[in-house]
């Protein structure tokens, strides 16, 4: 080791030893610079919940010495410690600067753990909306260790653009000169990911709740419980590069089964394993496509809350039901939670096993074999019964306290109330990551347990690295209004822009009634007090025309959405309920679900390059047009895969709330990003990049761009996701520009991808010569077999 002072220098890192601190710099890749602050010994080996154990290649790098700062330089980001003000500079290889992390802090605090001791809990027991609650009365605190409250502070560009930090509520896409609060709540899934338009990408170690702040004179992260700050430097110049880089630290994407990525019904709720079944033979009948049916809450004995174990009443004939739906080509999901009644079986059975955490309901997911129990208690009547996937539902578990009232506080009070209400029952270093270790526990044991059935949970929270767990995310439960719609889109593009590629919401929203408490779901058409989440436009929910325009303009976009799935209360969501054959909504509700499945072969495609190219399904603009200036400001349309441009339709055009009718012109103004042509999906009408164009957008139609050079495969005629189409594949080619495309197909089910059981067919487009050629085919699936396809070039 050579030691200058206060600068310590290895073959793996940079150690600085400033006043009260020590600050390591530590080349991961040429790319990635981890970034530790201590005041005491530096720790790189501590226990992470969100990086991937692996051994890191040694990186070569240089470093350069001045009177006041040290400059460590890898083939592609040099980063430069600054020892009179204590900065960070990251700059790129040319020097040109990229971000300076200004300062660090750390503040020791005293870590409580709540507990009785030796008295009995004094348990009030509370039934929200949102599920039964435990809240302990007698709770102490104990002061268990000491740690620090941390910030890191930073100096952004003029015109620099922050997004990502997961998903909230407010619809905010840049957080240049906000504020957000992240912490874990029924429509907030924070991450501790960040982007920038300068090209690079900030991923904290921490699991406490944090807070972003770019409000005043300073900006910075605040970090609520940690042992020391510890962070990476992603500079990886784009932003699929920045997400590769991500997922590289946090692990990569899992390969859902391809069921997954065909229509999904949902609603509160299906009372019966034939109610389950009709369901899907009813659009079997009609011939609109399907591929899953979900059973929500309360398929328990009444009274038992989150037990496992079915009410026998109505679903003694489980397991013949779910036979003939798998007959039918179809799948199913359960709804199971973390949190269970005190006289139901599985709740004694954890209890007397020591697995409950000190709200005597919820299970300890941190810990393994607290894990195992579940998924044993889980595996017993409903995977063994026949449900295919799993819907873990408030993964939140301690959000109770700001789950109600008629008034909606302040975003600092619900952060402190919901945030301090985790860190109760969760060591506060780690309330952000319950959601993660329950996904976790599920995707470990399942594996274990079935090697032929791909892992799917539906989860209404989660945290970075969940993606490795197939963990699917969705937005929670939102309200039906045009203004919340418009946000979703916001959100969803941030959850992207994080670097979790598998995220979805409640089509039509969850909540449609307001004042009509009359007509609420949920159990709760009893109670009149107004609740300041239970805020819909639609009071008669599909009776209203207003409420059909707006699900289905709902529909339309999260048709292309990872998971496409329609689920909500108050009013019943399948297809029959918004009209008849030939009516305008159920005609351009069943149009949309097929045209999914006409873009299967595509949809399949863009999923596996999840899996084995770390790419983003949903994707902002800034992925693929990062030097358009105006594609920044663009949050109501994104790309779907490398191909399509969404410009979903977020105004009435046709009925206002209570069917009062519009005189409103049937058209969307889109922006289309310069740099390339784009061809009308639906026309195949050319149209520059670059500008704003006014399209035809009747209620069975938005905006579909398709970048020039695309090759897009599709099938015709599929009722699910797996069916063999009769016809051969159909590959529409627009041409323009050259194009390549990865055509993917596997099993569709089993985890047989993993050694190489699969086919990967390369495609490229010579636009000079107008030729579409195979130039590549990997993997051993259907190996040999020539691939059927026919090609179509728009005029």
């Amino acid at each position: 080791m050579l030691s200058c002072g206060n600068v310590h220098i290895t073959e793996h890192y940079v150690e600085i030893h400033n006043g009260a601190y020590r600050c390591r710099l530590l080349p991961v890749t040429e790319e990635i610079i981890r970034c530790i602050t201590s005041k005491e010994e530096v720790r790189e080996d501590t226990q992470s919940f969100i990086m991937e154990k692996k051994n890191y290649p040694k990186v070569e790098f240089w470093t350069e010495e001045s009177e006041d700062s040290i400059l460590l330089k890898t083939r592609k980001v040099q980063a430069e410690y600054c020892l009179g003000d204590d900065s960070i500079t990251f700059r790129h290889p040319n020097g040109e600067l990229w971000l300076v992390q200004s300062t660090r802090e750390l503040s020791e605090i005293d870590v409580v753990r709540y507990t009785t001791g030796e008295e009995k809990p004094v348990v009030r027991r509370v039934k929200t909306v949102d599920g039964e609650r435990n809240f302990i009365e007698n709770l102490k605190a104990v002061t268990e260790r000491r740690a620090y409250r941390g910030r890191l502070f930073f100096q952004w560009k003029e015109q620099e653009g922050i997004y990502g930090l997961g998903q909230a509520e407010e619809g905010i896409y840049d957080y240049r000169g906000h504020n957000q609060y992240l912490y874990q709540h029924n429509m907030r899934i924070p991450m501790p990911m960040l982007v920038s338009t300068q090209g690079y990408g900030i991923l904290v170690d921490c699991c406490s709740l944090m807070t972003f702040n770019d409000e005043g004179e300073s900006s910075y992260l605040f970090l609520d419980t940690v042992d020391q700050l510890d962070y990476y430097f992603l500079g990886g110049g784009t932003m699929d590069e920045i997400i590769h880089e991500y997922r590289y630290l946090t692990g990569k994407a899992q390969m859902l089964p391809k069921w997954s990525f065909g229509y999904v019904q949902s609603k509160e709720q299906y009372y019966t394993a034939q109610e389950l079944k009709e369901t899907v033979a009813r659009y079997r009948q009609l011939q609109v496509p399907l591929d899953c049916i979900v059973q929500d809450w309360n398929s328990w004995d009444p009274g038992k809350w989150g037990n496992k174990h079915l009410d026998k009443t109505r679903y003694a004939d489980l397991r013949e039901c779910m036979d003939e739906i798998h007959e039918m080509h179809a799948h199913s999901m359960i709804s199971v939670w973390p949190n269970m009644a005190p006289d139901c079986q599985d709740h004694q059975e954890l209890f007397e096993a020591g697995y409950l955490l000190n709200d005597y309901s919820t299970y300890n997911a941190f810990d393994e074999n607290a894990r195992a129990m579940f998924w044993k208690q889980a595996k017993e009547e409903l995977f063994d019964g026949g449900f295919d996937s799993w819907w873990c539902d408030s993964t939140e578990p301690f959000s109770g306290p700001d789950w109600g009232g008629e008034v909606k506080r302040e975003p600092w009070e619900r952060y402190v109330l919901v945030g301090n209400e985790h860190k109760k029952y969760l060591d506060p270093g780690l309330a952000n990551a319950y959601a993660l270790m329950h996904a976790k526990g599920i995707y470990e044991n399942q594996r274990k347990a079935r090697e032929d059935m791909r892992v799917l949970n539906l989860t209404r929270s989660g945290y970075a690295s969940g993606q490795r767990y197939a963990a699917m995310l969705w937005s929670g439960d939102t309200c039906a209004t045009w203004e919340s719609f418009r946000k979703q889109i916001v959100e969803g593009l941030n959850m992207g822009l994080s670097g979790y590629p598998y995220w979805t919401l409640d089509i039509g929203a969850f909540f449609t009634v307001r004042d009509k408490w009359q007509n609420r779901g949920c159990g709760c058409n009893t109670d009149p007090t107004p609740k300041w989440f239970w805020q819909g436009d639609y009071e008669e929910g599909v009776r209203d025309l207003g409420y059909r325009e707006l699900y289905v303009r709902w529909l339309q976009m999260g048709a292309f959405l990872p998971m496409f799935r329609s689920h909500g209360t108050d009013t019943p969501r399948e297809i029959w309920n918004f009209g008849e054959p030939g009516t305008m909504f159920y005609d351009a509700i069943e149009k949309f679900i097929k045209l999914r499945y006409h873009l299967m072969p595509y949809i399949y495609s863009v999923a596996a390059s999840v899996y084995f190219e770390d790419q983003t399904m949903m994707r902002s603009l800034l992925f693929d047009f990062p030097k358009d200036r105006e594609a920044r400001t663009i949050t109501d349309e994104f790309m779907f895969g490398p191909a399509l441009l969404i410009c979903p339709v977020t105004e009435p055009m046709y009925y206002e709330r209570e069917s009062h009718s519009l005189q409103r012109e049937k058209k969307r103004r889109c922006y289309l990003p310069k740099g390339t042509l784009w061809y009308d999906y639906w026309s195949n009408t050319r149209y520059e990049g670059g500008q704003y164009v006014d399209i035809e957008a009747p209620i069975d139609r938005i905006p579909i761009f398709v970048r020039a050079g695309s090759i897009l495969p599709t099938s015709e005629g599929l009722q699910y996701a797996d069916q063999i189409p009769e016809q051969p594949m159909k590959v529409y080619v627009y041409p323009g520009a050259h194009g390549t495309f990865r055509y993917y197909e596997d099993a569709g089910d089993g985890y047989g991808f993993e050694k190489g059981e699969y086919a990967m067919t390369g495609f490229v487009w010579d636009d000079e010569h107008r030729q579409l050629k195979i130039v590549s085919r990997e993997g051993s699936y259907k190996k040999g077999e020539a691939l059927r396809y026919s090609v179509e070039i728009p005029k």
